[in-house]
């Protein structure tokens, strides 16, 4: 089998970021976002992260758009998109448990929204607090605010608070 070139490895998605090394990253959109959406980035990107063994992509985004664009590949994928902040509590623990089963079973997870904001962030450090990775919220915060070179605004704090309150039925 001849070796696989550079592009057949495809390009690392915009604002990669690892919260947990070699088990659960979080990027922007693969292809981008927006009028910054490219067709054929979005399929280099998403031959990077198959060939980077995610499996499977979780899309927090609200419509399942592209979502095919990952069957076409074969990369296995998981679409959560967020619900409006009465259902935090049910959508979290029910999403929370999902992903601690999957990289205890040696999964690698990457999750995505249109951009990586508030509510990717948030999300990322309302599971660290709530599978007790991170026991102090200001320092969940703290940590990927600091892994993803982005500041967590209310509905980001929103999400790891409730988390927090739910952490103690995460055993």
């Amino acid at each position: 089998m001849p070796p696989k070139g550079k592009w057949a490895q495809g390009i690392k998605p915009r604002h990669f970021n690892w919260v947990i090394q070699d088990q659960l990253a979080v990027c922007e959109r693969p292809g981008g976002y927006g009028a910054n959406h490219r067709r054929v980035r979005r399929q280099e990107e998403i031959i990077w992260v198959r060939e980077q063994g995610f499996a499977p992509v979780v899309s927090l985004i609200p419509a399942p758009h592209n979502l095919h664009n990952y069957d076409e590949l074969n990369v296995t994928w998981r679409h959560w998109p967020f619900p409006v902040a009465e259902d935090y509590p049910r959508y979290l623990t029910e999403h929370f448990t999902e992903l601690r089963e999957l990289m205890a079973s040696g999964h690698k997870v990457l999750v995505h929204h249109e951009e990586l904001g508030d509510r990717t962030v948030g999300l990322m450090a309302a599971y660290l607090v709530w599978a007790g990775l991170v026991v102090e919220e200001p320092k969940a915060v703290f940590l990927v605010e600091h892994i993803t070179s982005r500041q967590l605004g209310p509905t980001g704090r929103e999400l790891v608070s409730v988390a927090r309150k739910l952490s103690g039925s995460a055993g």
